[in-house]
């Protein structure tokens, strides 16, 4: 049997809810919050594509952006030192 006091909310208690999250959050930060949680999922949209994909083609301007920073990062270091970076490792942990 289905209990029909436990599911999805209706129509009110969806305006309470509404209520409730423009008080906490405040109505000029609700645009901003909406935008940054678009932007997380678009992403993880694109990582979780990739994964099962395994392609590069499909990469948010965001992660392309990331990845060009850490290939600069990786080649100044390489040209400063002359040598290739590698990882250190701290021997202490088993």
């Amino acid at each position: 049997m289905i209990n029909t006091l436990i599911g999805m909310p209706q129509g009110l208690e969806w305006l309470v809810i509404l209520a409730i999250v423009v008080l906490v959050f405040g109505a000029a930060k609700l645009p901003d919050l909406a935008r940054s949680s678009g932007q997380a999922l678009r992403i993880f949209k694109t990582e979780t594509k990739d994964l099962r994909d395994g392609d590069d083609k499909d990469k948010s301007p965001e992660q392309r952006e990331i990845e060009a920073r850490n290939e600069a990062a990786d080649e100044s270091r390489t040209q400063a030192t002359g040598d290739v970076v590698r990882e250190q490792r701290d021997d202490t942990t088993a």
